[in-house]
């Protein structure tokens, strides 16, 4: 049976979407971060990097949420949770995985760690960057809306409910105390955000990671 390694709210969200979508046996181990079980020995030795999700599926012990959303899809082919592989919509499906993992998210979190990018103690220049990743997150924001608006359909794809789904709604969904626009204020992101989050896999993964409103 897969193992998925998880904290709430945080990527693992992500897989825990597709794995509830796909409705495979699947066991969930949790990994505390406020005790900081992500940086213990035997976590490390799953990901070196001490980062979540990890997902392992047999002797495979796979880390890096696009690779593990890809892997899921491909080992399941039936669920169709990405478009046929060598089609147009798959290398689509590809580029906004991509965008997600390497633009979208990696923005998130220069926003929520700021201090990260700056020396210890310069708070000014944490609040600096923070403030500038906002700014960076809005305009990405936009991308998306645009892609909605653009094809018309309830999906980020159009008409198909895609793995791409649970990557956009959760990383959304970070966005959801922001100081200034939040991804549910916008025109077409918000009423798309409204149905992802209405279905069953995601009402599931919301009562299993105890989460509460505002869901995104």
């Amino acid at each position: 049976m897969m193992q998925l390694h998880y904290y709430p709210s945080t990527a693992s969200m992500i897989p825990h979407i597709v794995l509830e979508e796909l409705g495979v046996p699947y066991e969930r181990v949790f990994v505390d971060r406020t005790r900081d079980a992500h940086k213990a020995p035997d976590y490390l030795k799953l990901n070196p990097n001490g980062l979540m999700p990890v997902l392992v599926d047999g002797d495979l012990v796979l880390y890096e949420t696009a690779a593990i959303v890809l892997h899921l899809c491909d080992t399941h082919p039936q669920a169709k949770l990405a478009p046929p592989v060598g089609t147009a919509e798959r290398a689509h499906f590809y580029k906004w995985l991509m965008w997600c993992s390497n633009t979208l998210q990696t923005t998130l979190q220069a926003y929520f760690y700021p201090d990260r990018w700056v020396r210890e103690g310069n708070a000014e220049g944490a609040a600096e960057v923070k403030q500038r990743m906002q700014g960076k997150v809005d305009g990405l924001l936009d991308q998306l809306e645009g892609l909605l608006q653009s094809h018309g359909g309830p999906w980020i794809l159009g008409k198909d409910y895609t793995a791409l789904d649970a990557y956009v709604f959760t990383l959304c969904r970070w966005t959801r105390n922001f100081q200034g626009r939040k991804a549910r204020d916008l025109p077409a992101l918000g009423p798309y955000l409204q149905r992802v989050a209405q279905r069953p896999a995601v009402q599931r993964v919301f009562a299993a990671e105890e989460l509460s409103a505002p869901f995104f």
